[in-house]
C-alpha cells in the first residue's frame, strides 16, 4: 500500500507529536512541549486518514466517553495544567485507540527480538492481560 504526499507528512507529523509529548513528559510535564506534542498528533493524525473519517472517528457514539476526555486532556495541558491534562488525556487515550493494542502486540511478536522477548514465559501473560489479547484454544 503506497502512501500519499500528504499522508506521509501525517506520519511524520504524528511521529514527532508523540515525540514531544514524551520529552514533555521526561521533562517533569513541561506544557509547552506536551501542547506542542498534542496538535502535531492530531494534525498528523487528520491527515494520514482524513478530515472526515476523522471526524467521524472522534464523533462515534461508543467512542464519546474516549473523546471526551481525550480532547478534555488536550485543553488541560493548554490551560498549564499538564499533569491532570496528561491523566485525562492518557484515559481518553485508551478507550479510543485500546482496540488497536492486540493488533500492535499481534505485529511486535513478529519482529526478531521484540518478539522473543514478549514471548517468555513470564512476560506473555502480563502482555496478554494488559492488552485484553485472547489465546487461542488449539
Amino acid at each position: 500500500m503506497w502512501l500519499s504526499d500528504a499522508q506521509k507528512i501525517g506520519v511524520a507529523l504524528t511521529t514527532f507529536g508523540t515525540l514531544f509529548m514524551f520529552l514533555g513528559i521526561m521533562l517533569f510535564f513541561d506544557a509547552a512541549l506536551l501542547a506542542l506534542g498534542n496538535m502535531l498528533f492530531l494534525s498528523g493524525l487528520t491527515l494520514i486518514i482524513g478530515p472526515q473519517k476523522t471526524f467521524y472517528f472522534f464523533a462515534r457514539k461508543q467512542k464519546l466517553r474516549g473523546t471526551i476526555c481525550f480532547l478534555g486532556g488536550v485543553l488541560l495541558v493548554f490551560f498549564k495544567y499538564p499533569f491532570i491534562g496528561m491523566v485525562v488525556e492518557t484515559f481518553g487515550f485508551l478507550n479510543l485507540f485500546g482496540d488497536f493494542f492486540p493488533v500492535v502486540l499481534t505485529f511486535l511478536r513478529q519482529l526478531p527480538f521484540v518478539g522473543t522477548f514478549l514471548s517468555l514465559p513470564y512476560i506473555r501473560p502480563v502482555v496478554d492481560r494488559l492488552t485484553g489479547s485472547r489465546t487461542s484454544a488449539v
